[in-house]
């Protein structure tokens, strides 16, 4: 398999801790890839039309995208404890998580983003912040469930968020006011699938 990777993507690095954790990551070629909204890769486009990463190439010549379902792909390859639950109330709410550690990731590249525009305009810039503080605020709430319940595709996804939070906004200090969150984010920082996929500015 081969990845149309960057080590800045959290949407990557989720494909790529879902990886580590079935034990499929040494199976992974990874092909470093830049894309953006003025600079479109035409390597990507051919196999993705939406010229996005991860896109994931299969040997018989497939192509799999967005980062939602390379994890249940890669999921299913591992021989580990499924991260995707089977049908089910289980599977319900760890989509839940999962859709609301992505929609972080979306906010949080928009706003990055936005920042780098000549000219950011301020009433987004303050609907981001509003969506950060809204978003911490349910997390601490639900911390505790994070902390007592199984590892699984929400709980990836909502480790990225922040990780990726950590990387680009290093003196947010979010951890500050939600200490709950923070013991939970230490525990996922510490597994080894999360730190052999670290963000590098590169």
């Amino acid at each position: 398999m081969r990845l149309h990777w960057s080590s800045r993507s959290p949407f990557v690095r989720k494909v790529m801790v879902v990886a580590h954790e079935a034990g499929v990551a040494g199976r992974i070629e990874r092909i470093p890839t830049v894309v953006a909204l003025t600079k479109p890769d035409p390597e990507v486009l051919r196999r993705n039309p939406l010229g996005k990463i991860p896109t994931l190439l299969l040997e018989d010549g497939k192509a799999f995208y967005d980062s939602v379902v390379i994890c249940e792909y890669l999921d299913g390859l591992g021989g580990a404890a499924r991260l995707f639950p089977a049908a089910g109330p289980a599977r319900i709410e760890s989509l839940r998580r999962h859709a609301l550690g992505n929609g972080a990731m979306d906010f949080l590249l928009l706003w990055r983003g936005e920042l780098g525009r000549a000219a950011p305009d301020q009433r987004i810039l303050n609907n981001f912040a509003a969506k950060l503080s809204a978003l911490l605020a349910a997390l601490e709430a639900d911390a505790d469930e994070l902390s007592a319940g199984p590892f699984e595709i929400g709980r990836v996804a909502i480790g990225c968020a922040l990780s990726y939070l950590d990387f680009r906004w290093p003196e947010a200090g979010w951890r500050a006011g939600h200490p709950a969150l923070a013991a939970w984010h230490a525990g996922f920082a510490a597994r080894p699938s999360v730190q052999a996929t670290e963000h590098v500015d590169a």
